[in-house]
């Protein structure tokens, strides 16, 4: 996905965020302004997401010898970290108005409710492809919701026009806040495990040391460690005992752990030491138990 496609979002949400206060104001409804700001906490969240795909496309550099891969993950935690704030914001302010309900302009609400939903929803169509990725998981997140909540608007208003139940729009504005609570903390959590290089969650550690010991002259497996390098990419690193041989020999194992790692794993940064085996283990992880053959 080009960076292009994001500032234009950027653009369209900034005038989301201006109709929607106008909308608020003139219709006395909490629940629009307070899409309103939260549509409006969306343009750092998409300046952030914006600059970390920029950085993404950066190569490697004797400073930052990975590259800039973790530039989103980074963004992804920072927006995640400003919504649950929003989000604790929004809920007090729907409970004062729940304590306090004020007529509401059920026209202005589903007018600017609407438009605000043709936006979002253009904005989250233009994300879905890039779902996989996690910073633009957090804006395809954060922009769903944002289309779901307008929804919500527009139900309660027709609803409130009916029936004259006035509290229904500060229990939206609590509905919204708790809906960007609940997907924020857990793009919050996902985006801290890369940054704390957390085992990527689909491979299990004893698995894959275990599919090593099946290349030719691997004996044992230890010390191994597997993390995300950002960007979809994982690295692995681990130490290998092989019997005493020549180097030929061995650089042909370290082929056959790469190629096995790459082609059943998807792990394409992969560092192994070579030890030779009947060595004492100097590491308290070792695992498996050597192969038999």
């Amino acid at each position: 996905m080009q960076p292009s496609v994001l500032a234009w979002a950027m653009a369209a949400t900034l005038g989301l965020v201006v109709a929607e206060v106008f909308g608020g104001l003139l219709g006395h409804s909490i629940a629009l302004l307070n899409d309103a700001v939260h549509n409006l906490s969306d343009v750092p969240a998409l300046g952030i997401s914006w600059l970390a795909m920029r950085w993404a496309q950066r190569p490697a550099d004797d400073e930052k010898t990975y590259g800039y891969r973790r530039a989103g993950e980074l963004a992804a935690f920072t927006n995640a970290v400003l919504l649950v704030l929003l989000a604790l914001w929004l809920g007090w302010e729907s409970i004062e108005r729940l304590r306090a309900p004020q007529s509401v302009v059920e026209s202005w609400m589903i007018g600017t409710s609407i438009a605000a939903l043709a936006v979002n929803g253009g904005i989250t169509l233009a994300l879905v492809r890039g779902r996989s990725d996690l910073n633009l998981r957090s804006i395809l997140v954060h922009n769903f919701g944002d289309a779901l909540s307008n929804v919500a608007i527009i139900v309660g208003a027709i609803v409130i026009g009916y029936t004259g139940w006035h509290w229904i729009d500060p229990i939206l504005g609590l509905a919204i806040g708790l809906l960007v609570l609940w997907s924020s903390i857990g793009i919050l959590r996902a985006s801290a495990h890369v940054l704390l290089e957390g085992r990527p969650k689909e491979l299990r550690i004893e698995e894959v040391a275990r599919a090593i010991l099946k290349v030719d002259g691997v004996m044992e497996v230890h010390d191994v460690h597997i993390w995300s390098l950002g960007g979809g990419e994982i690295a692995l690193s681990c130490h290998a005992r092989v019997p005493d041989m020549h180097m030929d020999k061995c650089e042909t194992i370290l082929s056959g752990v790469k190629e096995l790692l790459k082609a059943e794993y998807s792990i394409g940064h992969v560092t192994v030491q070579l030890e030779r085996a009947g060595l004492p283990a100097q590491s308290g992880y070792v695992m498996p138990e050597p192969a038999k053959r």
